[in-house]
């Protein structure tokens, strides 16, 4: 990718990050991670050791913003249970990438995946209940 090219992409995430509500932008580290995590399952079946270290290691990049954004103060037995979730999918991804098995990251794709949904229904807005009650 041409160097303008790669830097009006990175305007344009940036861009597009700044207007998210922070319900959105966890979806979109849910959403990153899944991306990372498909891309280090394929480099696994293909044996492409260098795009699978890469894939892996930007997969745990989001999972360690995921786990630093916590607040285990106010979060209570929710951001708890969430940080046991994340060291779960982080383990999951340091086994596939020794094993070289995409078992593992099946695995945490499926935990992965159920989390974003979660996120995402938080982060729908509630237009369907602020219609009925106006009526």
């Amino acid at each position: 990718m041409p160097a303008f090219a790669h830097n009006a992409a990175n305007v344009y995430r940036q861009t597009e990050a700044q207007s998210r509500t922070p319900l959105e932008l966890v979806v979109m580290l849910y959403e990153g991670a899944l991306r990372f995590s498909i891309l280090a399952r394929a480099a696994i079946e293909r044996k492409d050791i260098p795009a699978r270290r890469e894939a892996v290691s930007r997969a745990l990049a989001i999972m360690s913003e995921l786990q630093s954004t916590l607040d285990m103060e106010k979060g209570g037995a929710i951001a708890a249970s969430l940080d046991g979730l994340y060291s779960y999918v982080v383990g999951r991804l340091v086994d596939a990438a020794a094993r070289q098995d995409v078992q593992p990251v099946d695995e945490a794709m499926r935990v992965l995946t159920t989390l974003r949904d979660a996120w995402m229904e938080i982060a729908r807005p509630k237009v369907e209940g602020a219609t009925r009650a106006g009526r």
